[in-house]
């Protein structure tokens, strides 16, 4: 590998963990505010407008998945100088590119630039599709909701708003300007937990009822700050690289090589790819959501999403922000290797990583087995009050712990996944995942109709579902690994035998003796110091 390939892989290292440290930053402030907003309103709020609330998130997140997050990837999978003069021999692209640097990164830029505009446009439409529908067709008690015709409207205008950031987020990802975007972030995150908490107090000292309202304003306040932050970061972006932040005409003597001279064949190609595996990877991420608000009621469903916001800090402060970092360095990695005939120190650099990755996770899982249960009830008696910590809530959110390493180890497999296939292997990966829905239908008819558990079923689904997919994504890396002689096995990630065992002792012990500690201050010291002490065995 040549020297500089080498400066280019140390620096994508380099990148990724300052970017991982940054983008969990990002998730620990903003999950703080929400929820510092949360139990400010919580002890106020009944179970059924949280259901709607969760609806509501559901539509929105519905929304910007479908509209951003193929065109995201595929932008993600191009090294820095792939689209520079696309359409010249290497011999003189290798000159010009010495010769006129800046000429050849800002049309990498602006093209990426002008494909990030396809999902406003897609997002436009869709806001208006699914808006109808969503409030057309919405259950009576849902659509009986104060201020809810209204809340869906905000919600749409929020998504299109967001959807605007799009060039500024691209651009961010492609210079890793990873201060500026925790910087416009947690801004965002804290006016959105202000205008939410704030008008549910201002409600409730007037003894208003305004729904769900301060949820859909508080997701157009994120939305505005986003824009506006953005906007001013990045004033000087365009003249620095030479680019525009408007869609623009790139000057290129072949015409096929982009769409109407300004969106790459390429990009739009693979974005096509993408963009019917995120379909089908949406309906299986947010698969329960949608069952719950098809098949329950109203309070099961805000019981759920209690269980799972509060089961899910973990994953959201931690894992996604790894799962997000580590898919951009795979990228880069796996990117420059297709680029040069010297691989393997690339390869191996992901290799590393990946099984580093999930060594750490494997330590996690071992403690969240069997600790989760213990402090459970105490905290969510602490957090949410009587209304709350009964024993259905208690039970769900155990569960839902349990089901944390599955996110965990389901997405940083997957992260390799699509940043190291092709458009065949892309495609082949979307048919399976028609499998798995299959088996996350058949799992979840099992365990809620035939087992008649709710919504710790749909947890128990959402297992298995998680479970084949992280078998066949491992599949995947371990036949990649061995076409770029670098074989992978299991014992390269996983844990001494002792930990498994006492694991497995110590989980079956607190599941068993859920009331080993009281329900008082008293109680969790004690816990505590259980946990403490199993940490340091482990």
């Amino acid at each position: 590998m040549s020297k500089p390939d080498r400066l280019r892989t140390r620096r994508a290292l380099a990148s990724s963990v300052s970017g991982t440290t940054l983008l969990v930053l990002i998730q620990l402030v903003s999950r703080l505010f929400t929820f510092v907003a949360n139990q400010l309103v919580l002890r106020n709020l009944s179970p059924a407008t949280l259901g709607v609330a969760t609806q509501l998130e559901l539509f929105m997140v519905t929304i910007l998945y479908f509209s951003r997050e193929a065109i995201r990837l595929a932008i993600q999978r191009q090294p820095l100088d792939s689209l520079s003069f696309p359409d010249i021999s290497n011999q003189e692209k290798s000159r010009i590119v010495c010769d006129k640097k800046t000429d050849a990164q800002s049309m990498a830029t602006q093209s990426i630039v002008n494909m990030s505009y396809l999902s406003l446009g897609i997002g436009i439409a869709l806001s208006i599709l699914l808006g109808n529908s969503y409030i057309q067709f919405a259950a009576e008690q849902v659509a009986q909701t104060s201020f809810y015709h209204s809340s869906v409207a905000i919600v749409c205008l929020a998504s299109i708003l967001e959807l605007c950031t799009e060039p500024f987020f691209a651009v961010v990802h492609r210079y890793m300007l990873y201060k500026t975007r925790a910087t416009v972030e947690m801004a965002a995150a804290f006016v959105k937990s202000l205008t939410t908490c704030g008008l549910f107090i201002w409600a409730s000292w007037n003894g208003n009822n305004v729904g769900i309202l301060p949820f859909a304003l508080g997701h157009l306040s994120y939305a505005l700050v986003l824009l506006c932050g953005y906007s001013a970061a990045l004033s000087n972006a365009a003249s620095r690289w030479h680019f525009s932040f408007l869609p623009s005409r790139i000057r290129t003597r072949d015409k096929s090589v982009y769409v109407l001279g300004m969106f790459s064949s390429k990009l739009i190609s693979l974005s096509a790819n993408l963009f019917f595996q995120s379909v089908v990877k949406h309906m299986l991420t947010q698969g329960d959501a949608m069952m719950l608000a098809a098949m329950s009621s109203l309070e099961d469903q805000g019981i759920y999403f209690l269980a799972s916001n509060y089961g899910g800090l973990i994953a959201r402060i931690i894992f996604q922000p790894i799962e997000e970092s580590s898919r951009t360095l795979f990228s880069s990695l796996l990117g420059l290797s297709d680029s040069n005939g010297e691989e393997s120190i690339n390869v191996d650099a992901a290799k590393t990583h990946l099984t580093d990755v999930m060594k750490a996770y494997g330590i996690l899982s071992a403690l969240i087995f069997p600790l989760s249960p213990v402090i459970i009830k105490q905290i969510l008696h602490l957090l949410g009050g009587t209304e709350w910590a009964g024993f259905e809530v208690y039970h769900l959110l155990s569960l839902y712990c349990f089901y944390i390493p599955f996110l965990a180890f389901n997405g940083i497999t997957e992260a390799f996944v699509s940043s190291a296939a092709n458009g065949s292997e892309l495609r082949s990966q979307a048919g399976w995942m028609g499998v798995f829905s299959a088996c996350f239908a058949l799992a979840a008819y099992l365990f809620l109709r035939v087992g008649d558990l709710g919504a710790r079923g749909l947890v128990c689904a959402n297992m298995v579902n998680m479970t084949v997919r992280i078998l066949w994504s491992l599949n995947f890396i371990r036949k990649y690994m061995h076409n770029h002689d670098n074989d992978i096995t299991l014992t390269e990630f996983g844990m001494s035998p002792h930990t498994y065992i006492v694991g497995f002792l110590m989980t079956t012990i607190t599941i068993l003796g859920p009331e080993l500690f009281h329900n008082d201050f008293h109680g969790l010291v004690q816990a505590a110091g259980f946990c403490a002490s199993y940490a340091i065995l482990v």
